[in-house]
Formats: C-alpha cells, sequence, structure tokens
C-alpha cells in the first residue's frame, strides 16, 4: 500500500509498505480522508514518537470503509480490491441501523475513528471498540474532521474538568480543531464560553458557532480582560498554551476551578509559580494527552462520547468545523497552514 514517509530531512513523500493485518478486535479500514493535527508536525519533526508497538506512520484520524474484520469483531469476509473501489452496496442508514441493534462491525460500514499512528496511508487497523458509524449525514471529510477533536474536548471538559451545566469556561486557541469543538460541548450544557484567539476573523468565527465572547490575545490581555468583564473567574480552562500562560490561567481562575493543560504551543517551562493562589483557589491542575491512553480507556471514552453527544451529531446540533480540504498529494501545504496558525478548525487529507 502508498502512505506519507517522513524521510531523514523530515520533508513527507510518499513510499510502499505492507498492509496492516487486523487483529481479532480490529477492522482494516480503507482510507477515505484523514484529519490533520498538531500531533503529526510534532512526530513529523521527532518530538512526539508513536507509542511503543503502534504504526510509525503519522496519523491519528481517519475516516472510511471497512474491508477486512478481525475475528471477533463480525465476518472474516475480504472486501479488499486493490483496482477497484468497494461497493457501495451497504448504505449509512442500513450500517446505523444495524449498530444501534448490537450487531457487529460488517465489512462495508463507513467508519471513523481514532489510532495511535498509521493513519496517513491507503489503509490502516483501527480498534473496533474505537470506531464510530458514520451519521449519514456526514461526508469523510466531516468524520475525519470529528474523533480526534472531540473526544479530546470531551475528555477534558466532562472526564477531568467534570464540567457541570451553567459554568464559565475559558478555551484557548478557540478556533483551532479541539477549540471549536470544545466550544460546541460546553455551549450544550448551557455553559459561558470565552475564548482567547489571535485574530478578528477567529473571534467572529468563534462567536457564529456559539461562543460568548472572544478575546483577541493580540489586542487584548485575556486576564485584563476577565478582571474587567468576569471578575469572578472561570470554572474550567482548557489550555494548550502553557508556558507563561499557567500564572495567567491561576490569576483568571475561580474558587474550585480545574485548568486542564493538553499541550505547550508556548513553551515547556512557566514562570515560578505562583502556589499561594494555587492554595487559596483550590484550583485542580491536570495535564492530560489522549493518544497514549490504553485501548480500554479509548473504548470507554468512545462509548460514553457516543451517549452523551452522537444524538447531537446526528441532528446536527454539534458538527466539526473544517477549514479547508486537501488531496494528500498535498499534505505539505496542510502541514504548512497549521504552522502558520491560518486555520479556523480542522484541516483535512483526501486519499484519492
Amino acid at each position: 500500500m502508498k502512505y506519507i514517509n517522513v524521510n531523514q530531512m523530515k520533508d513527507l513523500e510518499f513510499s510502499s509498505t505492507q498492509m496492516p493485518e487486523a487483529k481479532a478486535d480490529e477492522c482494516l479500514i480503507k482510507v477515505k480522508a484523514i484529519g490533520v493535527n498538531r500531533a503529526d508536525i510534532l512526530q513529523r519533526e521527532g518530538k512526539y514518537p508513536a507509542p511503543a508497538g503502534e504504526s510509525s506512520i503519522i496519523g491519528l484520524e481517519v475516516a472510511g470503509d471497512i474491508v477486512k474484520c478481525g475475528s471477533d469483531s463480525g465476518s472474516e469476509s475480504d472486501g479488499i480490491d486493490q483496482n477497484k473501489s468497494l461497493s457501495s452496496s451497504l448504505s449509512n442508514s442500513l450500517s446505523n441501523s444495524l449498530l444501534e441493534k448490537g450487531d457487529k462491525w460488517k465489512v462495508g460500514d463507513k467508519v471513523f475513528g481514532l489510532v495511535a499512528g498509521g493513519g496517513y496511508a491507503e489503509y490502516v487497523v483501527v480498534k473496533k471498540n474505537q470506531l464510530f458509524c458514520m451519521p449519514s449525514n456526514y461526508s469523510y471529510q466531516q468524520a475525519a474532521a470529528t474523533a480526534e477533536v472531540f473526544l479530546t474536548a470531551y475528555q477534558s471538559l466532562f472526564t477531568i474538568a467534570q464540567l457541570a451545566t451553567n459554568k464559565r469556561v475559558l478555551i484557548h486557541a478557540g478556533a483551532s480543531g479541539v477549540g471549536t469543538a470544545a466550544i460546541q460541548l460546553a455551549k450544550a450544557k448551557l455553559c459561558y464560553v470565552v475564548v482567547t484567539v489571535s485574530s478578528e476573523e477567529k473571534a467572529q468565527a468563534c462567536l457564529k458557532i456559539g461562543a460568548d465572547s472572544a478575546v483577541n490575545y493580540n489586542t487584548t490581555d485575556f486576564v485584563a480582560w476577565t478582571k474587567e468583564n468576569l471578575p469572578e473567574g472561570f470554572d474550567v480552562i482548557l489550555d494548550v498554551v502553557a508556558g507563561n500562560y499557567l500564572n495567567k490561567n491561576i490569576n483568571v481562575a475561580a474558587l474550585d476551578a480545574r485548568i486542564v493543560m493538553l499541550s505547550m504551543l508556548g513553551g515547556r517551562f512557566s514562570d515560578p509559580l505562583d502556589i499561594a493562589k494555587l492554595l487559596f483557589k483550590r484550583i485542580n491542575l491536570t495535564a492530560s494527552t489522549l493518544r497514549n491512553r490504553s485501548t480500554s480507556y479509548k473504548a470507554d471514552l468512545v462509548a460514553n462520547f457516543t451517549a452523551d453527544f452522537m444524538g447531537e451529531i446526528k441532528q446536527g446540533n454539534i458538527m466539526p468545523i473544517i477549514d479547508s480540504v486537501y488531496p494528500w498529494e498535498n499534505a505539505e501545504q496542510a502541514h504548512q497552514k497549521m504552522l502558520d496558525n491560518k486555520n479556523i478548525g480542522k484541516i483535512i487529507l483526501m486519499v484519492e
């Protein structure tokens, strides 16, 4: 099969390798669309290697069609045809109804989901309990834009921060994929949502999808804005910046607030930490990733998200925000757009 390799110069290039084999608890997916994540770029730069035992090919989320199922994942039939496209005899609605009745995955099902590696390829294996059935109102592009950002946002807001209704939420990088997902999930719980962004265009985009306020950090200090507009502070803060934002987050945190750190775009180290403020406000500070979580953890996360929000997705009340779609031959341009911080929502690669 063909896949996108990172060569010794850290450039992207097409290469060939053997097709992965689906284990008993996996399905083999013919990839139609790929979600681009910053983790892909970090891995490309040698800063975020794949977990032990996982594919070294970059890529954490895909959408496509099941072409083979492991022995406990449904049919053993092989639906692979190297020269022809898959039959489309199974409709999305049929696939949805089958799964809702508790049947196992079938060859031909249209799916999307998480992988710990291997996404930038024609075929990839996915744990059956990390798969979602593609809603009938979804395109492959939308499906590839959903799993990583919504599961990350869901994990951060509800599993870790235990977000309740009518709370005050601050989301840094609000126009990012995770940010746009987190806005929608928090608003579904009737929370007051404030985001930080880098431009007026991104501010307007966040307001359009439900954010109550957007602070352009290039023109306004969000700590000063909070003291003037929301002096009681935030109950939950999602932070991908880290660095010197840590003390700022503490300054705008409410009593018993929960700060969830997901990345360190602003640097690995912060200014000296004011422990007194942490103690005084009883702040719960958590750092989290998703990629290296256990299979059982991810399965529970998928199941819980499905129970809580898949109905909203099927009804179109919650949708992934897609910035741009590139053919996978143009993966270099897609990565550069993310590096330039120009995207609003997800960047997607289409295979073939």
